[in-house]
């Protein structure tokens, strides 16, 4: 038994059954004389309910988790390679993959509006970050993820620079030298671009799920009134057959009656 075979266990549980589970684990980690793995077992925290749905949903949906974290390898690599066709196609991918991943999440219920904002702050941290990628992908979250600060802007297009021209005659003055903006004016520029980024970012992100919401929405739409449109038709045959049925009931009551009457009367002739 070692560290990693136990915590695979351990955050692999509902919060609720954590702390009980990770005494027993540390006793038996004593009791089998490794003090040394009951003590980091003892350390192992107990995750919020967002990481927990994080947690489980490493374990639950494999798949979606992997091109998750895909998408975020390859967003990192186009931003590092600041190029604006892949960022612009990976950017509307992450709001769909993201989206449909926070919502399998959300749909196991038991999450407050508050740890849902957590989950989607997970994992978009996980797209931005390698490292946090990697703590989504193992599954033993303690404490939800979050990032701060932007990825490099992707260079903005614009018309190409400008040729220089031949050097002239001694006569002709040298052009002066183009002057640097202050680093405090570089900083707040390149913060404001990381900050129209990011805005661009959530809004694309925000769009893609709402499509996809919209779509799943509509496709339960459709599959509702067919399925009530079969139910009704099914109805109306059943009442149809009532009917009759009932008609039948009545005529066999009909006739049970005057066997009952004429049975009687066939009895008192022959008591007479």
């Amino acid at each position: 038994m070692d560290l990693d075979e136990v915590a695979d266990r351990l955050y692999a549980l509902p919060p609720p059954e954590f702390t009980a589970a990770r005494t027993a684990e540390a006793r038996a980690a004593r009791e089998a004389g490794d003090a040394g793995l009951a003590r980091a077992i003892a350390k192992l925290r107990k995750p919020t309910v967002s990481a927990a749905a994080v947690n489980r949903a490493a374990r639950a949906h494999p798949g979606e988790v992997a091109e998750l974290l895909e998408v975020g390898e390859r967003l990192r690599a186009a931003w590092e390679e600041q190029d604006p066709d892949a960022l612009a196609e990976l950017t509307r991918r992450r709001g769909e993959v993201t989206g449909r991943l926070g919502r399998l999440v959300r749909q196991e219920g038991g999450l407050s509006s508050a740890a849902a904002a957590e989950v989607d702050q997970t994992l978009d941290a996980a797209v931005v970050d390698a490292g946090a990628a990697d703590q989504v992908r193992r599954g033993r979250l303690a404490q939800p993820l979050a990032y701060s600060g932007f990825a490099p802007a992707p260079a903005p297009r614009g018309r190409p620079a400008r040729k220089k021209k031949p050097a002239r005659e001694a006569k002709t003055a040298a052009p002066r030298p183009r002057e640097e903006a202050p680093p405090e004016q570089a900083e707040q520029a390149r913060q404001a671009q990381q900050a129209r980024q990011a805005e661009q970012d959530r809004k694309a992100r925000e769009r893609a799920e709402a499509e996809a919401a919209h779509r799943e929405w509509q496709e339960a739409l459709e599959a509702a009134q067919r399925d009530f449109d079969d139910r009704a038709a099914k109805v109306e045959r059943l009442e149809r057959k009532l009917a009759k049925a009932r008609r039948r009931l009545d005529d066999s009551g009909n006739r049970l009656e005057v066997a009952r009457r004429e049975e009687r009367h066939a009895r008192r002739r022959l008591d007479q």
